[in-house]
């Protein structure tokens, strides 16, 4: 995000973004002197249309059309060449989030937008920090060919490129074969694991909560009830050792129904899923 910033943005440039979005996303652009038009996102995708009533004159968009974060929802065809139109019309540029797009669980996953891309207005960007470790801090960016000169020359004027044997290490990791085998076993474990927790929203919760239909991810999106605040409930599941979030957190404007963003990945067991459902519901009771 940084290296894209730096090579084809400047300070005070307008960008659509995502709202619902990615939290700390957002405010490293804002932090970097960018203004961010909050678009909506329904169950296409980033509303294009809306985009260009709240600003017209926007020179890029940060977009994660597989999976969109927080909610989930992929992008539509119809949407993304909608988007695409616009963006080889406004010479605008398109930064596509592909965070986690290897973690699909219902279907074949979806192409990324960059692979239909025609004019070179995409800016493809992913990481191997969900797919192998955190703590591995290895991430890629594919650039327009327009585009590769401008990048090489402003990545030889940043910091070094990290250490050199972790990069080595994944590149034969996946020459080998055996990164495409460890996503066949974690698709089918987190898909597992996903419907421990689903089961157990649905069996302890009742009403209280409302899962969210989704295709891929490694979190469950669960919508409150009209009326309920659902920073206050975050903040009561946090003080019993839960680490769920609230949706408002990462809203731009206001919503009257909230909801709770809850990571599945460390439920082992279905006995462990229904034993943190059941403390976030005595949470919840509290509140």
């Amino acid at each position: 995000m940084e290296l894209a910033r730096r090579v084809l943005l400047r300070d005070g440039d307008v960008g659509w973004y995502e709202d619902l979005g990615y939290v700390l996303a957002r405010r490293f652009l804002v932090q970097s002197g960018l203004r961010l038009a909050p678009v909506p996102v329904d169950g296409e995708g980033l509303d294009v249309a809306r985009g260009l009533q709240r600003a017209p004159d926007a020179r890029f968009v940060v977009v994660t059309p597989t999976h969109q974060s927080p909610m989930s929802v992929a992008m539509s065809l119809p949407r993304r060449l909608e988007l695409l139109a616009w963006a080889a019309a406004a010479r605008a540029w398109i930064i596509e989030d592909d965070y986690d797009s290897e973690f699909r669980y219902h279907g074949r996953p979806l192409p990324a937008l960059k692979s239909i891309d025609r004019h070179g207005r995409v800016l493809y960007t992913g990481t191997f920090s969900k797919v192998l470790l955190p703590g591995l801090r290895l991430a890629y960016l594919v650039v327009p060919e327009s585009q590769v000169t401008r990048v090489r020359e402003m990545v030889d004027h940043l910091p070094g490129p990290g250490s050199i044997l972790p990069q080595a290490t994944v590149a034969e990791f996946m020459e080998q074969g055996h990164f495409a085998r460890h996503l066949r076993r974690m698709r089918t474990l987190y898909a597992e694991r996903r419907g421990y927790l689903v089961d157990a929203l649905a069996r302890e919760m009742g009403d209280a909560l409302t899962v969210q239909p989704q295709a891929g991810g490694i979190h469950v999106l669960a919508r409150l009830a009209a009326g309920r605040d659902d920073r206050l409930l975050a903040a009561a599941a946090r003080a019993r050792g839960m680490g769920l979030q609230a949706l408002a957190d990462w809203r731009m404007g206001r919503s009257r129904r909230g909801g709770l963003l809850m990571g599945f990945a460390n439920f082992a067991t279905p006995e462990a899923a229904t034993a943190a459902v059941r403390r976030l519901r005595e949470a919840i009771e509290e509140v």
